[in-house]
């Protein structure tokens, strides 16, 4: 499903604080390190705890291999400042035809600053933009809101919740359900694409009117 660009680990994309490219093997000790803790793997379907010996090195060599052949998409989220530390990953897998399924996972020490909201509105807009998915799937266990949150900044709503198989868990866990489709993105994609357009007109107005003058909120 992903197209050719994707497929050469040159491929990277660029946010305001974050790059998001192929993981490479130095990367082994960052990830080792935010997926060993039991507390992260608890929220994710995938990752095993305890971490075997070896396992970041396995899952670089694998996401890179699902990357070239376009089975998948997974990048490493690094920040652009500093020494550019890998403090996450983030995935997209096709799951049925036309609809992928988002992943993400970020260290506990970049948790609550918006990195994984970032990165997820990142991978979202080249899903859309470089495939011909009709949508977005994610789920969240229950007990991480934060992830939820996550989802609900990037446009996803929510569907329902159930019982869904977390490999790594050993089993069915609840889960909330979120989906964000084509016409969806594609509309708030338009909306905040118009808005400077809007304010301009105003400011341009010979009458203004007292929304002209106030400030814009910037989304967070």
């Amino acid at each position: 499903m992903f197209p050719d660009l994707t497929s050469d680990d040159i491929f990277h994309l660029e946010t305001k604080r974050l790059w998001l490219r192929w993981p490479r093997a130095a990367d082994a000790a960052a990830i080792a390190s935010f997926a060993s803790e039991a507390e992260t793997a608890r929220m994710t379907a995938a990752i095993p705890h305890p971490y075997p010996a070896g396992e970041a090195e396995r899952f670089i060599l694998s996401a890179r291999a699902d990357n070239a052949n376009g089975k998948s998409l997974v990048l490493a989220i690094t920040q652009k400042s500093g020494v550019r530390p890998t403090i996450g990953l983030v995935s997209a897998t096709p799951s049925q035809a036309r609809e992928i399924e988002l992943g993400y996972v970020v260290a506990p020490a970049a948790r609550g600053k918006g990195f994984a909201s970032e990165a997820a509105k990142a991978l979202v807009e080249t899903i859309f933009g470089l495939t011909n998915a009709d949508r977005v799937l994610a789920n969240a266990r229950t007990i991480n809101p934060a992830s939820r949150r996550v989802l609900e900044k990037c446009g996803f709503a929510y569907i329902d919740t159930g019982l869904d198989h977390l490999p790594a868990r050993g089993g069915l866990h609840p889960c909330d359900r979120f989906r964000l489709d084509r016409k969806t993105w594609a509309a708030n994609r338009w909306s905040r694409q118009l808005r400077p357009m809007v304010h301009q007109v105003h400011e341009s107005d010979e009458r203004p009117t007292e929304d002209a003058t106030a400030p814009t909120r910037a989304e967070a």
